[in-house]
């Protein structure tokens, strides 16, 4: 049992509570019962499986399907796991997993296009929603918050694993190559002059949503094919970015189910 929390492994785990580590070490941490149950369902690469003996005792299947498909597996102690754990209160087991999980989206039907999204649990409420509409992908531009910050993935309520999902240096570029297959580009701005629920979302389509506080650039904007709004009552200025995704997500669906 690992009970000291100067262990290399415990130091490293840690570290991935950072984003440059995450990057540098090109993982990322899983935290919890669930998200565990779901990347093991995925047959996601684990690389080290980390938990307390009093959850090694509630979930013996778990534990011994994790033990068949991570690299490691330690037995650490409660005050390891919660020097481990972005969680205050931590269920008992945590793991790292390659940041390479998801393959990059194919968009032919119905995709999210994000730009510069910065709230963790936003992203992964929109990757949440996009599982249950089925999207092909998302696809995030690269200042937008990590799609594997442990937020991210606590929001998402296991759903990550079954989205596609990258990041973009040029979703300028992305965008253009989708339009030139004959993908349709919605971009949702406040100045629109239509309601989300008067667009043909019955086309193969790419949704663009932007940053929670500025929305989409100029740049981004200029490339949609149509623009709509979300309807709000006076003085209401806007809707948070992952409900405004998930109105129009379902539209689509409601459209393509008639």
């Amino acid at each position: 049992m690992l009970t000291s929390l100067q262990n290399p492994l415990v130091k490293q785990m840690r570290k991935l509570h950072q984003a440059k580590e995450r990057h540098r070490q090109q993982l990322f941490l899983l935290e919890g019962t669930h998200l565990l149950e779901a990347a093991l369902t995925a047959r996601c690469p684990l690389i080290t499986v980390c938990c307390t003996v009093e959850w090694q005792t509630r979930y013996p299947k778990l534990w011994e399907q994790a033990s068949q498909q991570a690299q490691r597996v330690e037995v650490v102690s409660p005050e390891v796991m919660r020097a481990i754990a972005t969680t205050v209160e931590p269920d008992g087991v945590a793991a790292t997993v390659e940041r390479t999980v998801t393959p990059s989206p194919t968009f032919t039907s119905l995709g999210l296009i994000l730009e510069t999204i910065q709230d963790p649990g936003n992203l992964g409420t929109m990757i949440r929603t996009a599982a249950a509409v089925g999207v092909d992908g998302l696809l995030l531009s690269a200042d937008s918050v990590d799609p594997d910050h442990p937020k991210v993935l606590r929001a998402s309520a296991g759903e990550w694993f079954r989205v596609p999902m990258a990041s973009s240096q040029d979703l300028a570029k992305e965008l253009s190559h989708y339009q030139r297959q004959g993908m349709q580009i919605i971009a949702t701005l406040p100045t629109a002059p239509q309601i989300y629920w008067h667009l043909d979302l019955r086309r193969p389509t790419l949704i663009l949503l932007g940053n929670e506080g500025a929305g989409l650039s100029p740049k981004l904007a200029a490339l949609a094919d149509e623009t709509c709004k979300i309807p709000l009552s006076p003085g209401v200025e806007s809707l948070n970015v992952a409900i405004a995704a998930a109105l129009i997500l379902y539209e689509a669906k409601r459209q393509r189910e008639q």
